[in-house]
């Protein structure tokens, strides 16, 4: 088991590292446009599917069929990919 950190005689306290550095230092934020554009799939995704379903599959595309749910859904994977990398 590991002993914890002793006091010297003068009152200093042993320090191995003062600073705390992150994963995440040196890495550039998103840019401005990121954001708008990672909601905009979303909802887009979401408005799709909502309007296949509302509509009982005659729109968005009607000669789609399933695959207007694989649109809707691959727009949204795409917005929460990007969320994922946004800073």
């Amino acid at each position: 088991m590991p002993e914890s950190k002793k006091r010297r005689k003068n009152g200093e306290v042993a320090h191995e590292d003062t600073e705390i550095h992150s994963w995440t230092d040196g890495i550039p934020p998103s840019p401005q446009w990121w954001a708008p554009v990672f909601l905009t799939f979303l909802l887009l995704g979401l408005v799709w599917v909502l309007v296949y379903y509302i509509s009982q599959a005659q729109y968005p595309i009607p000669g789609l069929n399933w695959w207007n749910l694989v649109i809707g859904l691959g727009s949204m994977l795409v917005g929460l990919f990007m969320l994922m990398r946004w800073r």
